[in-house]
C-alpha cells in the first residue's frame, strides 16, 4: 500500500508540473496555422498560408510532448523566451499520399494543411520535419511567430452545434467532433440521428465501448447549398460546404476533401481533438488521415464499419492491413526499415513491435492457416503488398469489413492513444 501511494503522490506531482508547464507558455485558445504543401514525386515545398485564433484548446494540457514517433510529419515549437521545446506532435497529409501516385511523376501540385496547438503566450519557433525515405526526419520549413501579431485572424463561423456525449472537461477527454458535409439545413435533424448512430456503432467495439467515458462527442451543424458529395466518375457534383468527393487519386471508393481549411473553419466553434467528417451519401467509401480527419458516407450498409476503419487511420494511427485490394500507390512502404504504424512490421525491428505479446510456439512469420485464425502472430500481407510487410492478426477491422473488430494490437494502440490524449 506504501509502494501505491508512492506512486500516486508522484504522478500528482508529475502532473502538476505539467500544468505549470502549460499555464507558464499557453493560453485557453489554439493557435491554427495553416500551409500549402507543394512539389511532386521527388520533391516538396512548404509555404505559409495564414496563421488563426481559434476560440478553444480541446487538447490534454499535461502531454504536450509527443513521444510516440508516428506520422510522415512532425512539429515542434520552441518558446524563444527560454530556448525550451514546449510542444511537439505528427501528423500526416494527403500530399504525401499524392506523392506515391503516378500523377505525381508528371506534375506539381499543392495542397493545404493544417496544424493546431494551444495559443502561445511568447514569440515560438515554429519547426516542420518530413519523414524521409530512410525514415529520417529532416527539417523543411521554419519561421517564428508573434503570438500578439494583429494579422493573426480571429475570426470564427457561426455554426450551430451540440454536445451529444458529455463526459467531462476537453483537456482530460477525447473530443470527437462530427462535421456535417452534403446535409442542406432542412437536414440537419437528419445529421443529428446520423451523427448519434455513427457514435453509438463506435462506442459499440472494443475498446471505444470500455473507454466511453474518456470521450465527449459534439456535432457542428454546418449546412450545404445541395446534399451528397461530389462524384467525378460518374459527373455527379455537389454545392457541399466541405467540398468533399470521390475518386480521389481515381480511385471510386476513396473519399476525401482538400479544402482543410474550411473543415477547421466548422470544427473550431468547439473543443476538439478529433474529426470525423459524416457526408450525407449512400455510396460506400471514406478515407482516414493521421492526425488530421476521418471521413465516411452515412446510407451504406457499411458505412459504420468504414468510418471506424478511418477512425483507426485518423485516430491511432493504424495501418491499412489488407494487400490485395487495387490502389493508386506506388511503393508506398519501404520494406528496408521498420514503419512507423503500430500494427505493421517489416521485421527490420520487430521488437518495437508485438513481438513480447506472441505465444512463445507462435512461429515466425505466422503462416495463415486456421491453426493461427485467434493468435497474435506476424502474418505476410499488409500495407497493400503481399510480400515483405507483416500483419498481426489475420483478419482485423484494418484488414476488412468482414472482421469481428479490431484485432488485439490495434487495440492497444488505440487505448495507447486514448490514455495520451486523455492526461
Amino acid at each position: 500500500m506504501r509502494a501505491i501511494a508512492i506512486l500516486l503522490l508522484m504522478c500528482l506531482s508529475f502532473n502538476n508540473q505539467a500544468q505549470n508547464a502549460y499555464n507558464q507558455f499557453f493560453g485557453e485558445n489554439s493557435m491554427r496555422v495553416d500551409f500549402v504543401f507543394a512539389g511532386n514525386a521527388t520533391s516538396e515545398k512548404v509555404y505559409l498560408h495564414q496563421i488563426k485564433k481559434e476560440p478553444f484548446w480541446g487538447g490534454p494540457k499535461n502531454n504536450l510532448m509527443d513521444n510516440l514517433n508516428y506520422g510522415e510529419y512532425k512539429f515542434e515549437l520552441t518558446d524563444t523566451k527560454t530556448g525550451n521545446v514546449i510542444y511537439s506532435k505528427g501528423f500526416c497529409t494527403l500530399f504525401e499520399e499524392w506523392q506515391t501516385t503516378d500523377e505525381a511523376k508528371i506534375v506539381d501540385k499543392s495542397f493545404f494543411q493544417t496544424i493546431t496547438f494551444p495559443y502561445p503566450k511568447n514569440n515560438i519557433l515554429l519547426k516542420l520535419y518530413s519523414r524521409s525515405w530512410e525514415g529520417v526526419f529532416n527539417k523543411i520549413f521554419e519561421v517564428e511567430i508573434n503570438p500578439d501579431n494583429y494579422f493573426i485572424q480571429p475570426e470564427t463561423k457561426n455554426y450551430a452545434f451540440e454536445k451529444i456525449l458529455d463526459n467531462g472537461e476537453p483537456a482530460t477527454k477525447v473530443d470527437l467532433v462530427f462535421l456535417a458535409e452534403g446535409y442542406t439545413a432542412g437536414e440537419m435533424e437528419k445529421f443529428k440521428n446520423d451523427a448519434q448512430r455513427m457514435a453509438d456503432y463506435i462506442f459499440s467495439q472494443s475498446p471505444f465501448k470500455e473507454y466511453k467515458k474518456q470521450f465527449n462527442v459534439w456535432i457542428v451543424k454546418c449546412p450545404s447549398e445541395e446534399s451528397g458529395t461530389d462524384i467525378p466518375g460518374k459527373a455527379i457534383y455537389k454545392k457541399t460546404v466541405l467540398n468533399s468527393n470521390f475518386y480521389t487519386f481515381d480511385s471510386d471508393r476513396y473519399l476525401t476533401t482538400t479544402d482543410v481549411l474550411s473543415i477547421r473553419d466548422a470544427a473550431s466553434v468547439v473543443p476538439y481533438d478529433e474529426i470525423c467528417i459524416l457526408v450525407n451519401s449512400d455510396k460506400y467509401g471514406g478515407g482516414g488521415i493521421y492526425n488530421h480527419y476521418a471521413i465516411s458516407t452515412v446510407g451504406h450498409y457499411l458505412s459504420d464499419k468504414v468510418l471506424i476503419h478511418e477512425f483507426g487511420h485518423s485516430f491511432a494511427g493504424l495501418g491499412d492491413e489488407y494487400y490485395t485490394s487495387s490502389t493508386s500507390y506506388n511503393d508506398f512502404f519501404n520494406l528496408n526499415i521498420e514503419p512507423w504504424q503500430p500494427n505493421l512490421t517489416t521485421l527490420v525491428n520487430f521488437e518495437l513491435k508485438w513481438k513480447d505479446k506472441m505465444g512463445k510456439e507462435t512461429p515466425v512469420p505466422t503462416p495463415r492457416e486456421k491453426e493461427y485464425v485467434n493468435s497474435i502472430g506476424v502474418f505476410e500481407g499488409g500495407g497493400y503488398v503481399s510480400k515483405g510487410m507483416y500483419s498481426p492478426f489475420q483478419d482485423c477491422r484494418m484488414k476488412s469489413n468482414e472482421a469481428e473488430g479490431f484485432c488485439p494490437i490495434c487495440q492497444d494502440a488505440i487505448i495507447k492513444m486514448i490514455l495520451f490524449k486523455t492526461n
